[in-house]
């Protein structure tokens, strides 16, 4: 059941039951990853085609990089309007207008293409990228309901559901693009029109089936004393960043994650054909680096839970420092080549997967769904200027250069990691401030919980497990890992 608060402008729904909530999670999982797959689907086609599209639009190879970078951007941009429709009214109908954004984006871009508008096709993509935000952002409500002791497995599963979509997408690209042979739409253009059928079909997808909404559900099982409107705002979000240090560790992970990732993979083809290779053998470097983002996820997440986030955050840190080596000294080795760029997708995955779980782990419910927003615009405003300096480096020093560049970025992380571990217990006092445990009561009482307005919910948790255990997130062990 759901209802509205009118005097605060919040929608609300009832606690489930236990029997009801393990159920719950169940079906919120299914249709987050079968979004991912469909939204894998149209993503790939704008990485794949946006560079090629803006040449013929523009007529010249020196403003190819940026349809790529606008939908960078757009993804950046849109992250915390997005967060704080989300923090308002639940991830349903943040993600469905993300989506329903992502379709009108690729329509605009088959439009510039047909009339030969570039600044259109720029403004095309950067609504094209809200279709990459509303893929980020489903790690994030795969985690609402998550038990804490298997949140990262639960995040790792809508991470590994990208990858259907991201083997499969590019490969639909021209078949899509044949379709419209013999019209006035360009075949690089297309596979966006495609897009726009995809994306419009997984909005739907979601507005139907993500019912009730997991974000406003957990908020009906937090602490009555935790739920506020201020509680649930943007600056209070900052304030939970500001307020943990590994919340901030957090940050920092997914952020350099991400940015050294990409910096170094897009370069990548430009030192593949510098020394020789051709384009399939580019297409199957890249296909390997895809599967080490997305194929082993499922592993990082377990991970994760069994040994620790601050264990596989140090994992993340001691791949991408040997992806960097393994490609950055790789020269004419077309095998080392691939051999790092295999290595780098698993070090982003190892980085996303358990630094998105510290993140949930680390910040009160009210304020995740700002934080999580807060986390996609960081990550994505650093990966847009890292991809754009990239170029300029490799152009001035070389590839092995942007290697070494990029392992420097991660002795921040590896630091802070550092110094979380070494801390221990001994930030539980901050961690207790900021991630409140999420009780469990029984289920009697969780049963007899009432319907949730602004001021807070009637019933208490049933976060934790069937077993009883406090939240691993709590006052008792900072890290989020029950260890």
């Amino acid at each position: 059941m759901t209802t509205t608060d009118k005097a605060a402008g919040q929608t609300a729904v009832a606690a489930p039951t236990p029997e009801a909530l393990r159920a719950l999670r169940r079906r919120t999982s299914v249709v987050l990853v079968v979004s991912q797959i469909l939204g894998g689907l149209g993503v790939p086609i704008g990485i794949a085609l946006a560079p090629v599209l803006a040449v013929e639009v523009s007529g010249t190879e020196a403003v190819s990089g940026l349809a790529p970078t606008a939908s960078v951007a757009g993804t950046a941009l849109l992250s915390i309007p997005l967060a704080s429709l989300m923090t308002s009214r639940g991830r349903r109908p943040g993600l469905v207008l993300a989506y329903l954004i992502g379709a009108l984006g690729a329509g605009l871009v088959v439009v510039a293409a047909v009339v030969g508008n570039f600044p259109l096709l720029l403004l095309g993509m950067a609504g094209f990228g809200a279709a990459s935000s509303a893929n980020l952002q489903a790690r994030f409500a795969a985690a609402d309901l998550a038990e804490p002791d298997r949140r990262a497995r639960a995040i790792s599963t809508v991470v590994w559901a990208t990858t259907i979509g991201a083997v499969l997408g590019p490969n639909i690209a021209a078949p899509a693009g044949r379709a419209f042979t013999g019209t006035s739409i360009p075949q690089t253009a297309g596979p966006f029109l495609w897009a726009a059928g995809i994306f419009l079909v997984t909005g739907l997808l979601v507005a139907v089936l993500l019912r009730p909404d997991p974000l406003l559900t957990a908020r009906a099982l937090a602490p009555a004393e935790s739920q506020s409107a201020a509680s649930r705002s943007l600056r209070a979000g900052f304030a939970a960043v500001a307020a943990s240090s590994r919340a901030r560790l957090a940050l920092v992970t997914v952020a350099v994650s991400h940015t050294v990732m990409v910096s170094i993979m897009v370069m990548t083809p430009v030192d593949l054909g510098h020394h020789g290779a051709d384009l399939e053998l580019v297409g199957l470097v890249i296909s390997g680096h895809i599967a080490g983002m997305y194929a082993f996820s499922p592993v990082m997440g377990w991970l994760s839970d069994r040994v620790g986030r601050l264990a596989v955050i140090g994992l993340a840190a001691g791949l991408l420092c040997l992806a960097a080596l393994l490609a950055g000294t790789a020269g004419p080795s077309h095998a080392q080549t691939a051999a790092g760029l295999f290595v780098l997708g698993l070090g982003w995955s190892a980085g996303l997967v358990s630094g998105s779980a510290l993140l949930t782990d680390s910040v009160p419910q009210p304020a995740r769904a700002a934080v999580q927003g807060l986390s996609d615009l960081t990550m994505n405003t650093a990966a847009g200027i890292g991809g754009a300096a990239a170029g300029l480096i490799v152009a001035q020093a070389g590839y092995g250069w942007l290697n070494a560049i990029g392992a420097c970025l991660l002795l921040p992380m590896a630091a802070l990691a550092l110094l979380a571990t070494r801390g221990g217990r001994g930030d539980s006092a901050a961690a207790g401030a900021v991630a409140p445990a999420e009780a469990v009561t029984s289920a009697e009482a969780v049963a007899s919980a009432g319907p949730v307005g602004a001021a807070g919910p009637v019933g208490a948790a049933d976060l934790s497990g069937p077993a009883g255990r406090p939240d691993p997130a709590g006052p008792g062990d900072p890290e989020g890992t029950g260890r």
